[in-house]
């Protein structure tokens, strides 16, 4: 695995676990609001992997949970070998996607390598490239989609809303394309840190009042709405 990153402590990252946060280096998008920018360019010195197990065991009666997030971390090779490293020792695993990787997603399902998934939605389907700066397979993206709505795995389904990129008719395209899902999580635009795209660093956030009336909006479509960042 090319690991970036290791938190060592989190009470944010897996809803209600302890856990861990593991950032994998290389992403197949290049979001203008990305903050991860070291992970998606590969400008981070890789850490050892066998340090990084090794940390894990000697925390397994401690933590949770491992989170496997990114740039994108169901690109790595070797992703389905490392999390039943992860399994065998008894870690839940939580796992942040773009959903571009489909087949990937249902192998980890489908061996039960995976306990919660949160996939980012960039965009309603119109606006992909612009938000993801790439063109993107769509059905790759729908396919990720059907997948999670059909599991018995927790899951949710989140976007970063952007006001320059993302508008509220936008949001409620995205909840209708995901209607029915159990979770759907708005999250606020940071600018805290340098940006995929320097330019964004400019962009005002969305206040509250107008996070809260997105959220109204998109609420008879999804099962639970959440604002985060805020």
């Amino acid at each position: 695995m090319k690991l970036g990153g290791l938190q060592k402590t989190s009470l944010l990252d897996y809803p209600d676990k302890l856990s861990a946060i593991l950032w994998t280096i290389g992403c197949n998008f290049h979001c203008p609001f990305c903050y991860n920018v070291h992970l998606v360019e590969g400008t981070v010195t890789p850490l050892p992997e066998e340090e990084v197990l090794e940390f894990l065991i000697k925390r397994k009666h401690q933590l949770d949970g491992v989170v496997l997030t990114g740039g994108e971390p169901l690109l790595q090779a070797d992703i389905l070998s490392f999390t039943k490293k992860l399994k065998d020792m008894k870690y839940l695993i939580k796992i942040d996607t773009n959903g571009s990787c489909p087949a990937v997603l249902s192998d980890l399902l489908d061996g039960k390598l995976v306990d919660y998934v949160a996939m980012d939605i960039k965009a309603p389907q119109e606006k992909y490239p612009e938000l993801t700066g790439m063109i993107t397979d769509l059905t790759a993206i729908q396919q990720s989609i059907e997948l999670l709505l059909n599991s018995d795995v927790e899951y949710e389904f989140r976007t970063t809303v952007i006001p320059n990129m993302l508008t509220k008719e936008d949001i409620i395209s995205i909840a209708k394309w995901i209607e029915g899902a159990e979770k759907y999580c708005l999250q606020q635009f940071k600018k805290d840190t340098s940006l995929l795209l320097p330019s964004m660093e400019e962009v005002t956030p969305y206040s509250k009042k107008e996070m809260v009336a997105m959220m109204e909006e998109v609420q008879p479509y999804i099962k639970t709405v959440e604002l985060r960042g805020i």
